[in-house]
């Protein structure tokens, strides 16, 4: 391939990616419907992927849901937490935007008893760890992925 070609192939892909992170919409950006159960607007604009977001799942570094709730899908993996409803048919229960709005800020859809974190935001956070502090849990295409995964637990 000629170095023209080339280059230019790398910058259309450097101004695709751009243009999706130009699209992320920032924590304090992020527009709950007026009843505070919805977040209606993906965070990127990209569809999640829900294999990376299983992943996350179950990445004891970095989402940890595994930890507070039980999951079918993982029978297989240890130590499955009790703290928070089963996974087992979410994507059932739940919307899309009600499991983004849950999963960005679950104190906004639960009210301050529920001990799960907010992951997709910065400010108000309380016990975080200090990787975490000042800044998010999940980045928003992280979001987005555990979302679509947790749309394919169904009934």
């Amino acid at each position: 391939m000629r170095k023209g070609v080339t280059l230019g192939i790398a910058l259309a892909a450097g101004v695709a990616i751009g243009a999706a992170q130009a699209n992320v919409i920032a924590p304090d950006d992020v527009a709950f419907n007026a009843d505070d159960l919805e977040v209606s607007q993906s965070l990127t604009g990209v569809p999640g992927d829900p294999a990376k977001g299983r992943d996350y799942f179950l990445n004891r570094r970095l989402g940890n849901c595994l930890a507070c709730h039980a999951n079918a899908d993982m029978a297989a993996e240890p130590f499955h937490g009790e703290v928070g409803p089963a996974m087992d048919g979410v994507g059932s229960r739940w919307s899309e935007a009600q499991l983004r709005a849950i999963v960005i800020n679950s104190k906004q859809v639960f009210g301050d008893a529920t001990v799960m974190p907010a992951f997709y935001r910065v400010a108000g956070k309380s016990r975080v760890r200090e990787q975490f502090q000042g800044k998010t849990i999940l980045e928003a295409q992280q979001v987005e992925d555990v979302v679509a995964y947790l749309l394919t637990l169904t009934d």
